[in-house]
């Protein structure tokens, strides 16, 4: 007899629904400050450039620690690192708020905002990632990470429009009150987790810093499978995002406005929620090497769409279709890291997934930037869907182990 597939079984234990509604306030939260933040600037400085700074300002001390954090992940009380990233994400958003109340016009004050969220970020993934793993059972995993990452993007869906509509028809400091009030709410969601803390051997705990994150860079090297999905994500991210770009096309191209920018922000992730409800819903993906391939190749293609139209309409209907199809690429990779990943190394191991993430989004956003001033929004985003593309059939030739993955338990 088969057994019968529970598409809730991760959510029925209560230590992990109290985990997902933390991070899904927390999400909502770092979306609406990531539209108006973004808004704010270009409207100060009407440089794209200035947009691609936003993600080098997070990205530069979220990659320089992220090793650091994951060897901290592995050694200390992961839900206490947590709580404290969340608090200075508040602080973040008081700062903001306050900054906005005096009519602060240079834009320098808010990078140095940015900067510090992007330390706390630096902390926060490693630990969530690896705490979320503790809270259910190994065989569990596939069916957590889809209910993390369909709560995540339906953050993301009601984040950027909340953010967007808060902005057009109430102002910055009140999207700012809203995100640290949110915040707040993550932070006493996180506290309700109750968990026995974990045991660190005397081997690990007497290891040296740099002993430890050699040991989980090492790991990561010699799995082809793992390094092939967080390579084939950060170079399609880095080529083919256009998410810092997302403030000229509402502006100047489709000439939506604010309240046209959230929507287009959130228009990926109501795509990525679709998907994860599907995947949520259903048995594990029989192959999933090859779905992952073809995925972000149609991501590439998206993107490449995207750039050409000129309509508010097929605009918003390519990112919702590349939120979805990024979503296949996030549950398998995410599901990848947990199942092949011994619990000790989780920390030290999701950090490494974390540099191979903040370099394709933060320094994405960048690179996005670069390109638009020079080469204009429309083309760079063309060119970057086209690159997409190409990185996918080199990955598919020079990792056949992805490309003959079957089915994730």
């Amino acid at each position: 007899m088969t057994t019968r597939h529970d598409s809730y079984a991760s959510l029925r234990l209560p230590n992990y629904r109290w985990f997902v509604l933390s991070l899904l306030a927390m999400t909502v939260a770092t979306q609406i400050r990531g539209v108006v933040v973004a808004w704010q600037i270009y409207s100060i400085t009407k440089d794209p450039l200035s947009l691609g700074l936003i993600g080098l300002a997070e990205a530069l001390p979220f990659v320089s620690l992220a090793l650091y954090a994951g060897h901290l992940a592995d050694r200390l009380d992961r839900r206490r690192i947590m709580l404290m990233t969340l608090v200075i994400l508040l602080g973040c958003a008081a700062a903001l708020l306050v900054m906005t109340l005096r009519g602060e016009r240079a834009v320098w004050p808010f990078y140095v905002v940015i900067f510090a969220s992007g330390i706390a970020r630096s902390f926060l993934m490693p630990s969530r990632t690896a705490f979320g793993a503790e809270l259910v059972p190994r065989e569990l995993y596939p069916n957590a990470v889809a209910w993390r990452s369909s709560s995540w993007q339906f953050a993301a869906v009601v984040g950027p429009a909340a953010g967007g509509l808060l902005y057009g028809f109430g102002g910055p400091a009140e999207a700012y009150m809203v995100d640290a009030a949110l915040m707040l709410l993550a932070i006493l969601m996180l506290l309700r987790v109750r968990h026995p803390r974990r045991q660190v051997s005397a081997a690990a705990a007497a290891a040296g810093i740099r002993q430890s994150l050699a040991e989980g860079i090492r790991w990561v090297r010699s799995q082809p499978v793992i390094l092939g999905a967080m390579t084939l994500d950060l170079f399609s991210v880095l080529f083919g995002g256009a998410t810092a770009l997302l403030p000229i096309f509402a502006d100047d191209i489709l000439r939506v406005g604010p309240e046209g920018l959230g929507i287009l922000r959130a228009a990926p992730a109501a795509g990525a929620v679709t998907m994860s409800l599907i995947v949520a819903h259903a048995r594990p993906m029989r192959r999933a090497g090859r779905a992952l391939l073809v995925n972000v190749a149609l991501f590439g293609a998206c993107m490449i769409g995207f750039g050409l139209s000129r309509s508010f309409l097929v605009s918003l209907m390519l990112l919702a279709a590349s939120g979805m199809v990024d979503t296949v690429s996030v549950v398998v990779r995410s599901t990848l890291l947990q199942v092949l990943t011994p619990e000790a190394l989780l920390g030290r191991v999701s950090a490494v997934n974390a540099i191979f993430i903040g370099s394709s989004n933060e320094i994405g956003e960048f690179e996005s930037g670069v390109a638009a001033r020079l080469l204009g929004a429309a083309r760079s985003v063309v060119l970057g869907g086209m690159a997409t593309l190409a990185v996918v059939g080199v990955t598919a030739w020079r990792v056949p182990e992805l490309r003959r993955l079957k089915e994730l338990r």
